[in-house]
Protein backbone atom coordinates (compact mmCIF):
# COMPACT_ATOMS: atom_id res chain seq x y z
CA UNK A 1 0.00 0.00 0.00
CA UNK A 2 1.43 3.57 -1.01
CA UNK A 3 2.32 5.50 2.25
CA UNK A 4 3.27 9.10 1.16
CA UNK A 5 4.41 9.80 4.27
CA UNK A 6 7.95 11.28 3.05
CA UNK A 7 7.14 11.59 -0.77
CA UNK A 8 4.66 14.12 -0.33
CA UNK A 9 7.44 16.35 0.74
CA UNK A 10 9.08 16.55 -2.55
CA UNK A 11 6.46 15.30 -4.70
CA UNK A 12 6.52 18.46 -6.44
CA UNK A 13 9.77 18.58 -6.73
CA UNK A 14 10.07 15.13 -8.78
CA UNK A 15 6.86 15.91 -10.79
CA UNK A 16 8.09 19.28 -12.12
CA UNK A 17 8.19 17.71 -15.67
CA UNK A 18 4.33 16.81 -15.37
CA UNK A 19 2.11 19.45 -17.72
CA UNK A 20 -0.70 20.25 -15.71
CA UNK A 21 -1.67 22.88 -17.00
CA UNK A 22 -1.97 20.64 -20.33
CA UNK A 23 -3.74 18.05 -18.24
CA UNK A 24 -6.56 21.05 -17.26
CA UNK A 25 -6.89 22.26 -20.73
CA UNK A 26 -7.87 18.70 -21.72
CA UNK A 27 -10.73 18.05 -18.82
CA UNK A 28 -11.89 21.27 -19.88
CA UNK A 29 -12.54 19.97 -23.51
CA UNK A 30 -13.97 17.45 -22.22
CA UNK A 31 -16.36 19.26 -20.71
CA UNK A 32 -16.75 21.27 -24.16
CA UNK A 33 -17.27 18.06 -26.41
CA UNK A 34 -19.85 16.12 -23.85
CA UNK A 35 -21.56 19.34 -23.57
CA UNK A 36 -20.76 19.39 -19.68
CA UNK A 37 -21.27 22.78 -17.67
CA UNK A 38 -19.97 21.60 -13.69
CA UNK A 39 -19.87 24.28 -11.23
CA UNK A 40 -18.78 21.59 -8.56
CA UNK A 41 -15.93 19.15 -9.74
CA UNK A 42 -14.34 16.31 -7.39
CA UNK A 43 -10.63 16.18 -7.85
CA UNK A 44 -10.34 12.13 -7.02
CA UNK A 45 -6.92 11.18 -5.21
CA UNK A 46 -5.76 14.91 -5.63
CA UNK A 47 -2.21 14.33 -4.40
CA UNK A 48 -0.50 18.00 -3.71
CA UNK A 49 -3.44 19.44 -5.79
CA UNK A 50 -1.65 20.99 -8.73
CA UNK A 51 -4.49 20.08 -10.88
CA UNK A 52 -6.87 21.20 -8.29
CA UNK A 53 -5.78 24.61 -8.13
CA UNK A 54 -5.18 25.14 -11.66
CA UNK A 55 -9.24 23.98 -12.18
CA UNK A 56 -10.14 26.27 -9.26
CA UNK A 57 -8.43 29.18 -11.01
CA UNK A 58 -10.43 28.57 -14.15
CA UNK A 59 -13.68 29.12 -11.91
CA UNK A 60 -14.80 25.56 -10.79
CA UNK A 61 -15.96 24.33 -7.55
CA UNK A 62 -13.47 22.14 -6.48
CA UNK A 63 -13.13 19.29 -3.81
CA UNK A 64 -10.39 17.63 -3.34
CA UNK A 65 -9.80 14.02 -1.68
CA UNK A 66 -6.24 11.55 -0.92
CA UNK A 67 -5.38 9.00 1.10
CA UNK A 68 -2.33 11.22 2.20
CA UNK A 69 -2.66 13.76 5.03
CA UNK A 70 1.04 14.84 4.27
CA UNK A 71 0.25 14.98 0.69
CA UNK A 72 -2.99 17.06 1.27
CA UNK A 73 -0.91 19.36 3.91
CA UNK A 74 0.27 20.53 0.37
CA UNK A 75 -2.62 21.01 -0.93
CA UNK A 76 -3.84 23.42 1.60
CA UNK A 77 -0.67 25.31 1.58
CA UNK A 78 -0.67 25.75 -2.33
CA UNK A 79 -4.35 27.21 -2.18
CA UNK A 80 -4.49 29.29 0.77
CA UNK A 81 -4.90 32.75 -1.62
CA UNK A 82 -7.74 31.03 -3.53
CA UNK A 83 -11.02 32.29 -3.19
CA UNK A 84 -12.82 30.54 -2.97
CA UNK A 85 -9.91 27.59 -1.34
CA UNK A 86 -10.81 24.16 -2.30
CA UNK A 87 -12.39 22.01 0.01
CA UNK A 88 -10.02 18.95 0.95
CA UNK A 89 -10.72 15.84 2.80
CA UNK A 90 -8.86 13.03 3.60
CA UNK A 91 -10.60 9.73 2.23
CA UNK A 92 -9.42 6.64 0.44
CA UNK A 93 -11.36 6.57 -3.48
CA UNK A 94 -13.17 3.61 -1.89
CA UNK A 95 -14.48 5.02 1.15
CA UNK A 96 -15.84 8.35 -0.71
CA UNK A 97 -18.07 10.28 1.43
CA UNK A 98 -19.53 13.56 0.11
CA UNK A 99 -21.37 16.09 2.05
CA UNK A 100 -23.53 16.44 -1.26
CA UNK A 101 -23.42 15.46 -5.15
CA UNK A 102 -21.48 16.71 -7.57
CA UNK A 103 -21.04 18.01 -11.52
CA UNK A 104 -17.91 15.91 -12.42
CA UNK A 105 -15.56 14.05 -11.30
CA UNK A 106 -11.94 13.75 -12.35
CA UNK A 107 -9.31 11.28 -11.31
CA UNK A 108 -5.70 11.93 -13.00
CA UNK A 109 -2.19 10.76 -13.19
CA UNK A 110 -3.01 6.87 -12.89
CA UNK A 111 -4.71 6.64 -9.33
CA UNK A 112 -7.37 4.66 -10.85
CA UNK A 113 -4.17 1.90 -11.06
CA UNK A 114 -3.64 2.62 -7.25
CA UNK A 115 -6.78 0.33 -7.24
CA UNK A 116 -5.08 -2.96 -6.93
CA UNK A 117 -7.87 -4.89 -7.16
CA UNK A 118 -11.76 -5.46 -9.17
CA UNK A 119 -13.22 -5.39 -5.79
CA UNK A 120 -11.16 -1.55 -5.14
CA UNK A 121 -11.99 -0.61 -8.54
CA UNK A 122 -15.87 -1.52 -8.74
CA UNK A 123 -16.05 0.13 -4.54
CA UNK A 124 -14.22 2.77 -5.75
CA UNK A 125 -16.16 3.68 -8.86
CA UNK A 126 -19.67 2.84 -6.83
CA UNK A 127 -18.62 5.93 -4.54
CA UNK A 128 -18.33 7.96 -7.80
CA UNK A 129 -21.80 7.04 -9.06
CA UNK A 130 -23.15 7.66 -5.73
CA UNK A 131 -22.15 11.35 -5.36
CA UNK A 132 -22.28 12.13 -9.21
CA UNK A 133 -25.17 14.23 -10.38
CA UNK A 134 -27.40 12.21 -13.26
CA UNK A 135 -25.04 13.69 -17.29
CA UNK A 136 -22.45 14.04 -14.89
CA UNK A 137 -18.82 13.07 -16.24
CA UNK A 138 -16.18 10.85 -14.80
CA UNK A 139 -13.02 11.61 -16.44
CA UNK A 140 -9.92 9.36 -15.33
CA UNK A 141 -6.59 7.98 -17.13
CA UNK A 142 -5.17 4.73 -16.34
CA UNK A 143 -1.72 3.26 -16.91
CA UNK A 144 -1.82 -0.01 -19.23
CA UNK A 145 -0.11 -3.38 -19.12
CA UNK A 146 2.00 -2.32 -22.23
CA UNK A 147 3.72 0.66 -20.10
CA UNK A 148 4.17 -1.68 -17.36
CA UNK A 149 6.56 -4.48 -19.12
CA UNK A 150 8.27 -1.34 -21.01
CA UNK A 151 9.41 -0.46 -17.52
CA UNK A 152 9.67 -3.27 -15.61
CA UNK A 153 12.96 -3.90 -13.67
CA UNK A 154 14.20 -0.44 -14.49
CA UNK A 155 15.78 2.42 -12.12
CA UNK A 156 15.23 5.53 -12.09
CA UNK A 157 16.75 8.76 -9.88
CA UNK A 158 15.18 12.07 -8.82
CA UNK A 159 17.45 14.48 -7.65
CA UNK A 160 16.96 18.09 -6.01
CA UNK A 161 18.55 20.49 -3.33
CA UNK A 162 16.82 18.57 -0.40
CA UNK A 163 16.46 14.78 -1.04
CA UNK A 164 17.78 11.84 -3.71
CA UNK A 165 15.12 9.68 -4.48
CA UNK A 166 16.22 6.26 -6.49
CA UNK A 167 13.34 3.88 -7.32
CA UNK A 168 12.62 0.65 -9.06
CA UNK A 169 10.12 -0.95 -10.99
CA UNK A 170 9.19 -4.94 -10.82
CA UNK A 171 5.76 -6.25 -12.50
CA UNK A 172 3.99 -9.38 -11.95
CA UNK A 173 2.81 -10.31 -14.80
CA UNK A 174 0.26 -13.32 -13.42
CA UNK A 175 -0.95 -10.36 -10.86
CA UNK A 176 -0.86 -7.58 -13.42
CA UNK A 177 0.86 -5.40 -10.57
CA UNK A 178 3.56 -3.50 -10.47
CA UNK A 179 5.84 -2.98 -7.81
CA UNK A 180 7.70 0.73 -7.27
CA UNK A 181 9.99 0.86 -4.58
CA UNK A 182 11.10 3.94 -3.19
CA UNK A 183 14.43 5.28 -0.95
CA UNK A 184 14.67 8.72 -0.18
CA UNK A 185 17.50 10.29 1.08
CA UNK A 186 16.94 13.51 2.76
CA UNK A 187 19.84 15.89 3.43
CA UNK A 188 20.11 16.63 7.30
CA UNK A 189 23.27 19.30 7.40
CA UNK A 190 26.84 18.79 5.48
CA UNK A 191 26.83 15.62 4.59
CA UNK A 192 24.48 13.73 6.64
CA UNK A 193 21.04 11.64 5.19
CA UNK A 194 18.14 10.35 6.47
CA UNK A 195 17.15 7.42 4.33
CA UNK A 196 13.34 6.11 4.00
CA UNK A 197 11.63 3.87 2.03
CA UNK A 198 8.29 3.45 0.76
CA UNK A 199 6.38 0.75 -1.74
CA UNK A 200 4.02 1.78 -3.98
CA UNK A 201 1.74 -0.48 -6.13
CA UNK A 202 -0.24 -0.21 -8.83
CA UNK A 203 -2.41 -2.81 -10.91
CA UNK A 204 -2.89 -2.97 -14.65
CA UNK A 205 -6.69 -2.97 -15.47
CA UNK A 206 -8.10 -4.26 -18.56
CA UNK A 207 -11.07 -2.32 -19.98
CA UNK A 208 -13.41 -4.62 -19.73
CA UNK A 209 -12.80 -4.72 -16.15
CA UNK A 210 -13.29 -0.50 -16.10
CA UNK A 211 -16.08 -0.87 -17.88
CA UNK A 212 -17.98 -3.36 -15.69
CA UNK A 213 -17.09 -0.84 -12.81
CA UNK A 214 -18.55 1.61 -14.90
CA UNK A 215 -22.04 -0.22 -15.32
CA UNK A 216 -22.27 -1.95 -11.90
CA UNK A 217 -22.08 1.91 -10.61
CA UNK A 218 -24.51 3.00 -13.48
CA UNK A 219 -22.28 5.16 -15.74
CA UNK A 220 -21.66 4.28 -19.10
CA UNK A 221 -18.60 4.55 -21.08
CA UNK A 222 -18.56 6.89 -23.72
CA UNK A 223 -15.20 7.82 -25.26
CA UNK A 224 -11.46 6.76 -24.65
CA UNK A 225 -8.60 8.68 -25.70
CA UNK A 226 -4.79 8.83 -25.92
CA UNK A 227 -2.54 10.51 -23.71
CA UNK A 228 -4.33 14.30 -23.29
CA UNK A 229 -6.02 14.49 -26.67
CA UNK A 230 -9.08 13.70 -28.23
CA UNK A 231 -7.66 11.28 -30.74
CA UNK A 232 -8.17 7.27 -30.23
CA UNK A 233 -5.34 5.76 -28.17
CA UNK A 234 -2.23 4.66 -30.02
CA UNK A 235 -1.86 0.42 -30.39
CA UNK A 236 0.11 -0.20 -26.86
CA UNK A 237 -0.26 3.22 -25.82
CA UNK A 238 1.05 3.37 -22.45
CA UNK A 239 -2.02 5.90 -21.27
CA UNK A 240 -5.38 6.24 -22.12
CA UNK A 241 -8.20 8.56 -20.80
CA UNK A 242 -11.71 7.62 -20.10
CA UNK A 243 -15.05 9.17 -20.01
CA UNK A 244 -17.79 8.35 -18.38
CA UNK A 245 -21.28 9.56 -18.00
CA UNK A 246 -23.54 8.87 -15.01
CA UNK A 247 -27.01 7.10 -15.78
CA UNK A 248 -30.08 8.81 -14.73
CA UNK A 249 -31.23 7.39 -11.45
CA UNK A 250 -34.50 5.72 -11.13
CA UNK A 251 -37.03 6.21 -8.37
CA UNK A 252 -35.25 2.41 -7.05
CA UNK A 253 -32.44 4.07 -7.33
CA UNK A 254 -33.04 7.33 -5.27
CA UNK A 255 -34.26 4.93 -2.77
CA UNK A 256 -31.70 2.52 -2.10
CA UNK A 257 -28.76 6.16 -2.15
CA UNK A 258 -31.15 7.45 0.18
CA UNK A 259 -31.07 4.85 2.80
CA UNK A 260 -27.32 4.58 2.43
Amino acid sequence: MANYAVMAHFYDEFTEDVPYRAWADFIQSVFQKYGAQPEIVLDLACGTGSLTKLLAEAGYDMIGTDMSPEMLAEASEKTASLNPRPLFLCQRMEKLDLYGTVDAVVCALDSVNYLTSQHTLEAAFARVGLFLNDGGLFIFDVNTEAKFRAIDMQAYIRESDRCFCAWQAEYQPAKRLMDYYLDFFVAHGKGMYERSSEHHVERAHTLEELKTALEKADMQLEGIYGELTLAPPEKDAGRFFCVARRSPRTEANRTLEERE
